[in-house]
């Protein structure tokens, strides 16, 4: 699949099949989250891989009770790592988590972008240090559902041209 078509065809997936995803199937979606773009160069994250099906279902209570993250067959969580770019750093770890989501969407595999965790909860299952915080979360897996796509904006209704209010032609 190109890049435009994963692009068109991603969405938030919320039911997975019990699947396993392959190791050289996550070091492909790594690869795509480390050859994002940041800041200076600086790559200010860090990203945990969960794959065991306990530490999956203590990972998916932490996020707010949100369990059917724990069928899906990784979770990857992405950490932020202010000392490499105090300013930045969770504009560029979600830059690489929308290359890792893409990167899933091309393989095959369902993503969810998930921002309501509880972080000290996330940070003990998984033995974060402190001084990383924790930008996003996304389950990995087989889709056992295609949701359909929601509705999204007409580019008259959130771009410009030239200058701000100008319509685009």
């Amino acid at each position: 699949m190109d890049t435009i078509m994963a692009i068109m065809r991603r969405r938030s997936v919320r039911k997975y099949q019990p699947s396993p995803v392959p190791a050289e199937d996550l070091k492909m979606v790594l690869e795509a989250g480390r050859q994002a773009p940041s800041g200076g160069n600086s790559q200010p994250w860090h990203f945990v891989v969960v794959r065991g099906d306990e530490q999956r279902r203590r990972l998916a209570e932490a996020c707010s009770g949100q369990v059917w993250m724990a069928d899906a067959g990784a979770i990857i969580v992405g950490l932020g790592r202010p000392s490499a770019n105090e300013d930045g750093y969770s504009v560029d770890v979600a830059i690489a988590m929308e290359n890792m989501v893409i990167a899933a969407t091309g393989l095959g595999y369902g993503t969810c972008w998930i921002g309501d965790f509880k972080e000290a909860q996330v940070k003990e299952v998984l033995g974060i240090p402190d001084d990383l915080p924790i930008v996003a979360l996304t389950p990995v897996g087989v889709p056992a559902e295609q949701p359909d796509a929601r509705p999204r904006m007409a580019i008259t209704d959130f771009a410009s041209a030239e200058r701000y209010g100008t319509p685009m032609e």
